[in-house]
């Protein structure tokens, strides 16, 4: 096992990830929207590249990648035969090493890493340990793992992937081109096209609500559905509640990370990011591109306007102005929230004096 372990191992291992190519560097170039500066030596435009890997380990054939002043030393030993980079670093290439020059490297490095290593698709093939309805609609090239249920009235679109232990419960609707994780479960669902449900993502279950009676707690129906919008991905062991009277909506883009709770009648906008640990309680409404930083909380009935920022551990317990940048517990704009702090500092200074 020691053999086989090192701090120096190329990414991409083809045990894990599939691999296409190899390309050429005008191929990179349109696929990424760089600008190819030619390395003085050495390179004709002819050279096939076959991966991508960071600039100290990187060879003639692979592309690396440079968005960072910091990291310019590997750049000027790096034998990489392309580097995607900033017009400002352009300069700073080797003799022997094309630049693939942008505005936007890291979206320039994820289309090209992406070029090299696509998500898989489906095979079309079912395993027969898997339970498929009769009375399920499966489009065409779906691929169904081991143990998997989809239940009745279930409709699956064309070149679905479902993973192994994955359950689609009675009359979910999922896109075209979906990858659906293992031991997902999915229910009270609607889904668009081209959405990733990472491993153990638990969505459409009952949304935490119930009605105090003179013996205890009584149950509260939830009579909604999750809506999920066309090219979402949610992280694993996420858990998204089906919605009370109206639909929790998980808007078009969104990108929800691992270990998130979304509540019920929640409604995300577009583009949304929510990082891992984050909680959004019920009714609450985000508008477009807004961010929720790792573990931060925020109440109910209440909404977050488009292009707001909360800051990790963030406590939100009233409306946030669309564009603002808010942190701390209670939050507060991020100037108020770091002035209060040095206010506090010096109180506490002159105590101890």
């Amino acid at each position: 096992m020691g053999d086989t372990m090192s701090t120096e191992t190329r990414p991409g291992d083809e045990r894990f990830f599939l691999r296409a190519g190899p390309f050429g560097l005008a191929q990179l170039a349109e696929v990424s929207g760089s600008e190819v500066r030619p390395a003085l030596e050495g390179q004709d435009g002819s050279t096939l590249f076959r991966g991508v890997a960071p600039l100290h380990v990187a060879g003639p054939e692979d592309v690396s990648f440079l968005d960072n002043r910091r990291y310019l030393p590997l750049l000027e030993n790096t034998k990489a035969g392309a580097v995607i980079l900033a017009p400002a670093f352009a300069d700073k290439l080797p003799p022997k090493t094309a630049g693939l020059v942008c505005k936007t490297p890291y979206l320039a490095w994820a289309r090209i890493a992406a070029s090299f290593h696509p998500a898989p698709s489906s095979s079309g093939a079912q395993h027969p340990s898997a339970y498929v309805s009769e009375k399920a609609d499966i489009g065409e090239n779906v691929e169904i793992g081991p143990f998997a249920v989809i239940e009745d009235g279930a409709k699956i679109g064309s070149g679905t992937l479902i993973g192994a232990h994955a359950t689609i419960g009675r009359s979910v609707e999922i896109g075209e081109r979906c990858r659906i994780g293992s031991h997902v479960s999915l229910t009270h669902a609607r889904v668009g096209h081209r959405v990733t449900l990472y491993p153990g993502a638990r969505i459409g279950q009952d949304g935490f609500g119930f009605a105090v009676g003179p013996e205890g707690f009584e149950t509260v129906p939830q009579l909604g559905l999750v809506v999920i919008e066309d090219d979402v991905e949610i992280g694993a062991n996420s858990t998204i509640d089906r919605g009370s009277m109206r639909d929790t909506v998980i808007g078009a883009g969104t990108r929800i990370d691992n270990l998130v709770q979304i509540g019920h009648n929640a409604r995300l906008g577009r583009c949304c990011i929510v990082v891992s640990q984050a909680g959004i309680s019920g009714s609450t409404e985000l508008g477009d591109f807004v961010t929720i930083a790792a573990q931060a909380g925020l109440i109910g009935h209440i909404k977050i306007g488009d292009k707001a920022r909360v800051g990790a551990q963030c406590g939100v317990m009233s409306d946030v102005d669309a564009g603002a940048d808010v942190i701390g517990s209670p939050a507060m704009p991020f100037r108020e929230f770091f002035r209060n702090v040095a206010t506090l500092r010096k109180l506490s200074k002159k105590s101890t004096d």
